[in-house]
């Protein structure tokens, strides 16, 4: 699909609609108006990988916050029901930052794209929704992931491959986020099954892919 001056991985199976969203609040802001000026869905939810502020949450619980917060400007979204408050921070938040926004704001999770899809969503009437699969504890200590996030909120894989090869002290680190973030993946996938037959028993829906080992976040729209 083409939006924008920019192309995206778009998957359809019914009427459901998978787009690949990138990593960050500007890639997430321009993949929901592309979903949405061009899929025309009912509903847009935010869906990928997301780390945990609570200490009770562990890699691959499934979260479908309450509340979503835009840690930028401290714009709320309401989403009804669900579970506690996800806030979405302009950068991948390290153990220290997960600190700070979880007494700031209350939060259980950290993602970087949420906030950015749901103000997407408000501004077009088009209804919200969000799923975020844990990927990392709170107290996961994370690589340097930001610099090898490309402006379209694409990972350079092979940068960062070659960063970790020099690195012999990161390979723990990095072979236990690809863990993690396999296992997220997978919980992922299973609970937007059930969630898109939940809200939408034989209607049409959306969403967009993982790539395991990657931050990664979906946009996904449901077609009325």
């Amino acid at each position: 699909m083409e939006h924008g001056g920019r192309r995206y991985r778009l998957f359809e199976n019914d009427e459901a609609v998978l787009v690949c969203g990138g990593i960050g609040a500007e890639a997430a802001r321009r993949a929901t108006e592309a979903v949405i000026r061009e899929v025309h869905p009912v509903r847009v939810v935010s869906a990928g990988f997301a780390g945990a502020v609570d200490g009770a949450l562990q890699v691959g619980h499934v979260l479908e916050p309450r509340t979503v917060i835009n840690s930028a400007d401290g714009a709320r979204t309401e989403v009804g029901s669900g579970e506690g408050i996800l806030v979405s921070s302009a950068t991948v938040a390290d153990k220290a930052q997960k600190i700070r926004l979880g007494k700031a704001y209350g939060a259980i999770a950290v993602d970087m794209e949420a906030a950015a899809v749901a103000q997407g969503a408000q501004a077009r009437g088009v209804e919200f929704g969000a799923l975020k699969a844990i990927s990392e504890a709170a107290d996961f200590k994370l690589p340097a992931l930001d610099r090898f996030v490309e402006k379209d909120g694409s990972f350079h894989s092979a940068r960062f491959a070659c960063h970790v090869a020099l690195r012999p002290w990161l390979w723990g680190t990095t072979i236990a986020l690809a863990r993690n973030s396999s296992k997220a993946s997978h919980a992922l996938c299973g609970a937007l099954v059930n969630y898109l037959g939940r809200e939408n028993p034989g209607g049409a829906t959306g969403v967009s892919p993982v790539q395991p080992g990657e931050d990664a976040r979906l946009s996904a729209g449901k077609v009325g």
